[in-house]
């Protein structure tokens, strides 16, 4: 749900899914949504959206981070992915939305109504083509995650820190925004199990822990191999 932490969504003037941008084919579809998109900003751990609310908007983050997550029948959470700056969320196949979205820190996004973005798409095919294109990504990181967690308990955190440093800003060194438990709660393990798994890469070298959230990358090849 939209809070009132939220800064209030401005009008979609119509202008907007009829400009020049819009139109053509040259646009990506994150130009298509920092162009239609209105600016919100939310403070940390506050909900963006619910499980099962209607899945009126899409959102890409400006700032900040995000989680997405469901509570299981037995009470723990699983997390089903991590969104930076750049990142598009809230894309579904129905009208509901499967998952809750939550800030991780102080975030600002840009949100488009959903049907602005459709009808648009349903006059230009190249941004009906890009639509696709980050659907498609979306459903093949949901796929890796699937395949991580049958994965070691050594092998999830690798593969973890190897996400994550694929999308880092600089090479090899990831300033993570999420704490030890969600982490822990997006690879199906304990707060302990990671910190102990984090612990012993550091101890073979792996990888350094400058601090709790601040990780080098030291030998990313043996770090390829652990998750082979």
């Amino acid at each position: 749900m939209l809070t009132q932490n939220a800064a209030p969504i401005r009008p979609f003037p119509a202008s907007l899914t009829s400009s020049p941008m819009a139109r053509s084919g040259t646009s990506s579809e994150k130009k298509i949504i920092e162009l239609m998109g209105a600016p919100m900003n939310f403070k940390r751990d506050v909900e963006i959206y619910g499980e099962n609310e209607p899945a009126d908007y899409l959102y890409q983050v400006v700032s900040g981070a995000v989680l997405t997550y469901r509570v299981l029948c037995d009470g723990r959470r699983q997390i089903g992915a991590f969104y930076m700056p750049g990142d598009v969320f809230g894309l579904e196949s129905g009208q509901a939305h499967v998952f809750s979205a939550e800030t991780i820190s102080d975030t600002k996004v840009l949100v488009v109504k959903r049907k602005a973005l459709e009808t648009t798409a349903g006059r230009d095919s190249e941004v009906a083509r890009q639509l696709w294109e980050l659907t498609a990504r979306e459903l093949e990181r949901a796929q890796d995650h699937i395949l991580a967690l049958i994965k070691t308990a050594e092998e999830r955190v690798v593969s973890f820190l190897l996400e994550m440093a694929e999308r880092a800003s600089r090479e090899g060194q990831i300033e993570l925004p999420m704490s030890r438990r969600d982490i822990a709660d997006y690879l199906g393990l304990t707060i302990e199990t990671v910190s102990r798994t984090m612990t012993h890469l550091e101890s073979t070298a792996a990888i350094e822990l400058r601090t709790s959230r601040h990780v080098v990358l030291k030998n990313q090849a043996k770090l390829r191999r652990l998750n082979a």
